[in-house]
């Protein structure tokens, strides 16, 4: 009945309807916004916050029409599929005996899936390369890369006295002598399981079987080739001698192919570099995870009709495409997501990809970004500077998400609240806690939060907005005037959000004990909070208990842990204040935490400051500091927005020196946790009011445009 009225209401009718319906939503969550207003002065240790929907982000149980990924309620609803119109082929379930290796529960099972990117590097057919490799340790290990990442081949058979890599091992003796060769190549690998998936891939893999094809037929006047586009354009498809995979094929030597076709030679003491956006690049990188050998990224992607599944014009960016690949989906196996270290390897490369398009587009458009103030042009010219550096420099722009420019123009934004507003009243720091309830329900069988890096990303996505609704819109501490964050990773491989708030009623000192506690609570009156801060907000330890703390330098802890007792709250010298610890004896209480397997006694001394209400609601490490100085604001602004870890270089005199996307490229760090995030598109910076960015043109301040290909003089 209810459809048959909407089908026959007019447009206005229909309007009218629907603003009622969100008036209603909007009351509705209005009222739950007032309930919690100025709860953060009025923490009850006896309520139950948690039951509270605006508190908490739900579980996973929103499946998208089109794709069927899995997703949570407050998720963007095209994040997944763009609203159906990222249609891609599904990854096909994997065959025995890698299927049972990856959920099976056996001593072999788990051998490899903690060695598996040792058994992907026994039959990965390109190299992996980059500046710098990094592995993280300890509780959170993450991958991580230092400057450039490349691919690069070699020829099909080794030199003389070389033994075979990669590719080549493919070509050389029976089975077994293969087996053993990989084994030889690549430690820690058993031969029984070599033996195992070298077979599945002989049978599956279509680029072992069209290069074993193709051998046979192979001359010294033919080379093999990897089309960047299976067939190309305006040839015969018969004339390449294509298998019936068609994807190699042979071309006579010297005959024109295209610029990202991959040529490979029978022997050869040279490796080519494959390009990024070649369609072999992943299959021949991660055999184990594409088996088949599955098209990757690729040009000629096109975004589809959701309705018809037409192509349209518009392409799909590789953003979207690995962003698709990312998600889970109930009728997947899901193989990339079960791969544990491969798969935190193969985000990072494939956002280094994904980043290097962006820069190779930056770099391909320096014309419109070229400009030299004429002021600066006029004074080289007068101190006989060197005239054909002028207009030389090849710059990153500001509009770079993440680049030093980017993050410079964010800490002026933070400068420019300062100016307006004053000093923040609030400095958060919130840090993922990887045993939330949420990631725990999503985890396959037998993986850890460690192994799901995706989970970790898009559950803290959510409970950072379910915090910034918070404190924005339900105000909690009182009405906001404005705010900024950023987000980062810490060196343990953990998303955190340092977070600046100013409050239209500024707060005052005397309030601070209202709403921050820098002591362990009373665990008979709030156990649950009295467990929550043993867990989540002791420092450390470090001192004596743990001297290789990452915070501790020369021998004493750069936070100044443990701190000194004190009976009341007292203004500070650094901006912030000195929160009330009272010892045993005053009323204070302590803790027995385990430590790496020991107990270890912990008192006030080592508690960092935490917002009751917040600790409550989000069970995490949420370090709430209030401002009470102007002498710090700098240096917290600077903080937020100081951007992830860069490596410090030494650059050798040359045409680098003037190239910022260069060093920018040899100088970041990307992690297998930040790749996850910057793939899904999530922010990792945002304030409110907007700051708007006003052009000032001075006297003799005009901005000439500077071509590369323009002459130094003309006359």
């Amino acid at each position: 009945r209810d459809e048959r009225r909407r089908e026959a209401e007019s447009t206005p009718e229909r309007e009218t309807r629907l603003q009622q319906v969100r008036t209603g939503r909007n009351a509705t969550r209005m009222h739950t916004w007032r309930i919690l207003e100025n709860a953060a002065f009025n923490y009850d240790p006896s309520a139950d916050y948690t039951s509270d929907p605006s508190c908490t982000i739900g579980p996973m149980s929103v499946t998208c029409d089109h794709c069927e990924a899995k997703k949570w309620k407050g998720e963007a609803p095209g994040m997944c599929c763009n609203g159906g119109k990222i249609q891609l082929p599904r990854l096909m379930d994997p065959p025995e005996p890698l299927r049972t290796l990856l959920i099976g529960d056996s001593a072999e099972a788990k051998h490899f899936l903690n060695n598996i990117r040792r058994y992907n590097s026994c039959f990965q057919m390109t190299s992996f390369g980059t500046t710098k490799e990094i592995r993280e340790s300890g509780y959170m290990p993450t991958f991580k890369v230092q400057g450039q990442v490349y691919h690069r081949i070699g020829s099909l058979y080794p030199l003389p006295n070389e033994e075979p890599k990669f590719l080549q091992i493919y070509f050389v003796g029976d089975s077994a002598e293969q087996a053993e060769q990989r084994c030889k190549n690549v430690p820690q690998t058993r031969q029984d399981i070599v033996l195992q998936l070298q077979g599945m891939l002989d049978h599956h893999n279509c680029y072992v079987q069209s290069f074993k094809s193709a051998l046979n037929k192979i001359s010294p006047e033919f080379k093999v080739v990897i089309l960047a586009d299976k067939t190309p354009h305006g040839e015969h498809e018969r004339r390449f001698n294509a298998p019936a995979t068609d994807e190699v094929a042979l071309i006579m030597v010297g005959e024109q192919h295209g610029s990202r076709d991959i040529i490979l030679e029978e022997r050869s003491g040279t490796i080519k570099k494959i390009s990024d956006t070649h369609r072999s690049y992943d299959a021949l990188q991660y055999p184990l995870i594409f088996w088949q050998g599955e098209d990757g990224y690729h040009f000629e992607l096109r975004q589809r009709n959701p309705m018809t599944g037409m192509p349209q014009a518009k392409k799909i960016s590789a953003m979207q495409f690995y962003a698709y690949r990312m998600m889970q989906r109930s009728s997947d196996f899901s193989i990339l997501l079960r791969s544990k270290a491969l798969f935190h390897q193969f985000i990072v490369d494939m956002y280094a990809k994904i980043e290097s398009e962006r820069l190779l587009y930056i770099r391909l458009n320096q014309r419109t970004l070229r400009v030299e103030q004429y002021a600066h042009l006029r004074d080289a010219v007068i101190n006989d500077g060197n005239v054909a550096d002028i207009g030389q420099l090849i710059i990153l722009p500001s509009s770079f998400t993440g680049g030093p420019r980017y993050m410079h123009e964010r800490t002026q934004d933070a400068m420019t609240y300062v100016k307006n507003y004053g000093r923040p009243d609030l400095f958060i720091t919130f840090t993922c806690n990887p045993n939330w309830t949420e990631i725990q329900k999503e985890l396959f069988v037998g993986q850890k939060p460690q192994d799901r890096h995706d989970l970790m990303a898009r559950v803290f996505h959510q409970k950072h907005k379910t915090l910034m609704n918070l404190i924005t819109k339900a105000k909690i501490f009182g009405a906001v005037k404005c705010h900024m964050h950023t987000i980062e990773w810490q060196k343990r491989g953990l998303p955190h959000a340092h977070i600046l708030i100013w409050l239209k009623d500024s707060l005052h000192v005397h309030r601070v004990d209202d709403f921050i506690s820098a002591e362990i609570p009373n665990p008979q009156e709030d156990p649950d909070l009295f467990c929550i801060v043993t867990k989540q907000m002791v420092h450390g330890p470090c001192g004596s208990i743990n001297p290789r703390s990452p915070c501790m330098k020369d021998g004493i802890c750069t936070k100044r842990y443990p701190r000194h007792f004190l009976k009341e709250t007292q203004t500070g010298q650094d901006g912030y204040p000195l929160y009330r610890r009272r010892s045993s004896q005053d009323g204070g209480f302590t803790a027995n935490i385990n430590y790496r397997g020991s107990e270890v006694s912990v008192d006030n001394t080592w508690i960092v400051p935490y917002c009751p209400l917040l600790t409550k609601i989000f069970n995490a490490h949420i370090n709430v500091e209030y401002c009470n100085s102007v002498k710090s604001i700098k240096y917290v602004c600077k903080y937020v927005n100081k951007g992830s870890d860069m490596a410090v270089f030494e650059l050798t005199s040359g045409e680098n020196d003037l190239n910022e996307i260069h060093q920018y490229q040899m100088g970041r760090y990307i992690s297998s946790n930040e790749a996850v995030w910057r793939i899904l598109n999530f922010p990792i910076h945002e304030r409110h009011p907007t700051v708007i960015h006003l052009s000032v043109h001075l006297e003799n301040d005009f901005a000439p445009k500077m071509s590369l290909h323009a002459p130094y003089y003309t006359t």
